[in-house]
């Protein structure tokens, strides 16, 4: 492994006060195994339930070359918080990835081993294809999910089987090539990213992950994001 390879974990969150000492012990059990030189960077968007507190505790604990904290006054917008952690990221890979355990950080080696097995430009977790699946959602939330990635991939053929998570590693400056060019915000910027992505002839491989519904704390999926989801499933029919 080149010395010069390091990896920045981003790790949005929002009222994850009682996720995030959880993430971050599984995160650092999981990279200080693979040996891999890392960094877990927490964009805290002012959360009111005292999340940016318990990551300074966290912080204390493990270190400040493993724990940097980059919080934000407010609610910005997914896209945002990860142009802000990139300014701050030293590593030349990026992974993002939720900090309420939907994403299990023991997938981050197959993550690394399947990028450099191909050099790909991104790898993505999946939820579709061989032993990728869905733990602790209700049957309604499962055929929304199925239908909304169904659509997606007749409307816009991304040539990737799970179009909307949001658990993925990137090539630094692809990334940031990537943010530049997009224009959604929310949930629907993970599905712009690949579309992006597609258009730009990167390549992609692909994780099977499964995806765990949150334990602690509330979803933050409603039916304003199902809209926009919707809304901007058109736009990018319309303009890709």
């Amino acid at each position: 492994m080149p010395s010069t390879d390091k990896y920045s974990i981003l790790l949005p969150t929002y009222n994850e006060v009682e996720n995030l000492p959880i993430i971050i012990w599984l995160l650092i059990k999981h990279m200080n195994a693979s040996g891999y030189p890392y960094e877990i960077i927490i964009i805290d968007d002012g959360s009111p339930d005292g999340t940016l507190e318990a990551a300074k505790q966290l912080q204390k604990i493990y270190g400040e070359d493993k724990i940097v904290l980059r919080p934000r006054e407010k609610k910005l917008g997914l896209g945002t918080a990860y142009i802000h952690g990139i300014k701050h990221a030293t590593g030349n890979y990026i992974i993002i990835m939720d900090a309420d355990l939907s994403h299990h950080p023991k997938f981050i080696q197959e993550f690394i081993e399947k990028q450099r097995s191909q050099n790909f430009d991104i790898v993505t977790g999946t939820r579709y294809i061989g032993g990728g699946g869905v733990h602790g959602w209700d049957f309604k939330r499962k055929l929304i999910s199925r239908g909304a990635n169904l659509l997606t991939q007749i409307l816009l053929r991304p040539g990737v089987s799970d179009l909307t998570g949001s658990f993925r590693l990137y090539k630094k400056d692809i990334l940031e090539t990537l943010i530049k060019s997009c224009v959604s915000k929310g949930y629907v910027f993970q599905m712009e990213m690949i579309v992006r992505a597609r258009q730009r002839r990167y390549t992609i491989g692909e994780v099977p992950i499964s995806f765990v519904d949150r334990v602690y704390g509330e979803s933050k999926l409603g039916g304003s994001e199902i809209i926009q989801f919707a809304r901007s499933l058109l736009y990018l029919f319309a303009t890709t």
